[in-house]
C-alpha cells in the first residue's frame, strides 16, 4: 500500500478497523503492536494502568519528530485504537465471569519502530512516568491471518449475540472459527459514550471446514490450539 501525508487508521487501513455492521471474511497481516499481558476485571486498577502504559509509549512515538533522534523513515500518523485479545483463566467457568479473564492488549504502531528504538522510547518513558506496568510492555509483530470480523454496536455485555452471528456466517461460507480466542478494538471512549452507542470491531480466526490446523493466534500472546 502506497502512504501520501498523513497516515490515519480510519482511512488508509479502513478495512482492518472499521468492518461492516455484517459479518466478512478478512486477511489480516503482520502489524507491529506494543503489547501488555493480563488477567482479571477490566474494570478494575491494574487494566487501566496497563492502558495508560500503552498509551504513554504510543505517544512518545508519535511525538518523537520533536526530538534530536528522530526515527528513520518517520512519518506523520494517528495514534492507533487501543485492541485486546481474550481468553479465560478457566475455561469451565462462564465467560460472564469478568474475574476469570485472561488478555494481552495492545497499540499497533508505525512501521518505523524498530526493537532498538522501542528500547530508547521505553526508557525515556519510564524516566518521566512512574507507571510500573511499562515494565511489562514488549514491543512484537502478530498476524490474525484469515479472520471473520463485524463491527459490533452496543454494550461490551451484548458481544455473544455478534459473536453467534459471525459463526453463522462461517457455516454459510463453508468456514469453521478456528479458535476460541477473539480480538476486539475498541472505537469509542466507554467513559464518553453511552453504552447503546459503543462501536467494537469484533474478529476471531478462521479455518476451511474439516481443516486440522494448528491455530496459535494472535503469533504473539496468547495464542492457543484450535
Amino acid at each position: 500500500m502506497t502512504l501520501s501525508g498523513k497516515v490515519d487508521y480510519r482511512k488508509d487501513f479502513k478495512a482492518f478497523y472499521l468492518p461492516k455492521t455484517s459479518p466478512e471474511i478478512i486477511e489480516v497481516p503482520k502489524m507491529p503492536f506494543l503489547m501488555v499481558d493480563g488477567s482479571g476485571d477490566p474494570n478494575g486498577g491494574a487494566f487501566m494502568k496497563e492502558t495508560e502504559a500503552l498509551y504513554s509509549l504510543s505517544y512518545a512515538v508519535k511525538m518523537s519528530y520533536r526530538s534530536d533522534d528522530v526515527p528513520a523513515d518517520y512519518y506523520e500518523y494517528t495514534v492507533f485504537p487501543l485492541e485486546g485479545v481474550w481468553d479465560l483463566l478457566d475455561r469451565s467457568k462462564p465467560a460472564t465471569d469478568k474475574s476469570n479473564l485472561k488478555y494481552t492488549i495492545m497499540i499497533r504502531q508505525p512501521d518505523f519502530l524498530t526493537e532498538q528504538s522501542f528500547e530508547r522510547f521505553l526508557e525515556q518513558t519510564k524516566r518521566k512516568k512512574t507507571n510500573p506496568f511499562l515494565e511489562k510492555v514488549r514491543f512484537e509483530h502478530a498476524s490474525d491471518g484469515l479472520c471473520c470480523q463485524m463491527m459490533h454496536i452496543g454494550s461490551f455485555d451484548e458481544e455473544p449475540a455478534s459473536f453467534a452471528r459471525m459463526e453463522a456466517f462461517c457455516k454459510e461460507q463453508g468456514l469453521v472459527r478456528a479458535s476460541l480466542l477473539h480480538r476486539e478494538i475498541y472505537l469509542s471512549d466507554p467513559r464518553r459514550t453511552e453504552q447503546a452507542k459503543l462501536k467494537t470491531a469484533l474478529r476471531f480466526p478462521v479455518n476451511k471446514a474439516g481443516s486440522t490446523d494448528r491455530v496459535d493466534w494472535p503469533e504473539s500472546g496468547i495464542g492457543q490450539e484450535a
